[in-house]
């Protein structure tokens, strides 16, 4: 088995997440990352024996198969685009840019280099939401005329609370879309089969205002400073998005994208309804999938080899009743993305940088809808 060389570009919560899950594939070796922040500290903690301030020498110097980009958004083409210039692979966190423009450019030069680039839309790989892409391809729960639910956090309740996603300059246009509304628009598509074709959204932002700390805060952080340590800043992208959704196969629907929900550390639920059945599945039980009857008892799936669809099995890694969660979704989605290294013709879930722009076009027709406050169609190229 070909072991393949990794370098990593940011360190912060979702880089480490990166780190730690790669290496379970038992083929791939992190040999570098990059951090301009503290990439010797990191590199010590991590156990990774060559570390850089500067991504383009990692990519110069260590002769990688892969690099994984975790930075900010504003920061995903520059890094994408020099990797794939020098003819390595690419897994870049969501959204994979901040204009359609630079999605374009690199869908082609990944193409143009004939190299593997993924979008780590890691929900995929739930093995109960497989499990719902195959029954739901197999018509059990009938054609799909519904399609709603929601994605809620509260990390940026309270206007002490502050990260670089509030800034559209590092972020784009949205914040709540891009960061959490794109996880579960293309989860949708994928378990339904069915595009989003029109969108109608209206936001709203609860912290016109918030308070800064002069001081670096990483993501998710609750760490405090006393009042002179923060600055006033305007906030000029949303805390809360309500989207409706028409759909290319007929169904319709609707979700709510929040950063500001109380007690909703990660909230995604999915509602799918049938001519036949219904389905629902929450990200507080990742491994159980409700199945809904009009004239029977509901049924409650719980991930198994024996229970998932036939397809599915290759997704669940451990017996009946061993819970499988987020480190384990990424583990998957790393390990289709590594896997169509060798086998690129073959069939794969995970999502490619097409994929990555039809939800950036998704993210800016949305931002219209919201300005415009009125319906707005996804153009047919999208689809």
């Amino acid at each position: 088995m070909k072991t393949y060389r990794t370098g990593v570009v940011g360190t912060g919560f979702i880089g480490k997440v990166h780190i730690e899950t790669v290496r379970r594939l038992n083929n791939v070796e992190v040999v570098a990352l990059t951090d301009s922040f503290n990439a010797e500290a990191s590199a010590d903690l991590l156990n990774i024996p060559n570390y850089f301030s500067d991504y383009k020498e990692m990519i110069d110097t260590m002769n990688l198969d892969m690099v994984h980009i975790c930075t900010p958004n504003n920061t995903h083409f520059e890094i994408a685009m020099y990797a794939l210039e020098h003819n390595v692979n690419v897994i870049c966190e969501k959204p994979m840019c901040t204009s359609i423009e630079d999605a374009k450019a690199l869908v082609a030069k990944a193409k143009e280099k004939k190299l593997v680039a993924g979008i780590n839309f890691h929900n995929r790989f739930y093995p109960m939401n497989n499990h719902l892409k195959n029954i739901i391809a197999d018509g059990d729960l009938g054609d799909i005329f519904a399609i709603t639910g929601n994605y809620m956090q509260d990390w940026l309740l309270y206007e002490k609370d502050y990260s670089w996603r509030l800034n559209s300059k590092e972020s784009g246009n949205t914040r709540v879309i891009a960061d959490i509304g794109s996880h579960w628009m293309d989860l949708a598509e994928y378990v339904t089969g069915q595009k989003i074709v029109a969108v109608n959204a209206d936001f709203s932002t609860i912290h016109p205002t918030r308070k800064k700390p002069k001081k670096t805060v990483l993501a998710f952080s609750n760490e405090r400073f006393s009042d002179d340590d923060y600055e006033d800043v305007l906030i000029d992208t949303e805390d809360n998005a309500s989207v409706m959704f028409r759909f290319s196969g007929g169904a319709k629907g609707s979700a709510f994208f929040s950063q500001v929900i109380a007690g909703k550390s990660v909230a995604i639920d999915l509602t799918i309804g049938g001519y036949k059945k219904s389905a629902e599945w929450n990200s507080d039980a990742v491994n159980k999938l409700v199945i809904g009857n009009r004239d029977s008892y509901n049924e409650v799936l719980e991930k198994g080899i024996s229970t998932v669809h036939a397809n599915t099995i290759p997704l669940v890694a451990y017996p009946f009743g061993h819970a499988e969660g987020f480190p384990d979704a990424f583990k998957q989605s790393f390990k289709s993305i590594y896997a169509s290294i060798g086998t690129p013709d073959a069939p794969h879930e995970h999502a490619t940088f097409e994929d990555g722009l039809h939800e950036m076009i998704l993210c800016e027709k949305i931002f219209e809808s919201n300005q415009q406050q009125r319906w707005v169609t996804i153009p047919e190229e999208s689809n």
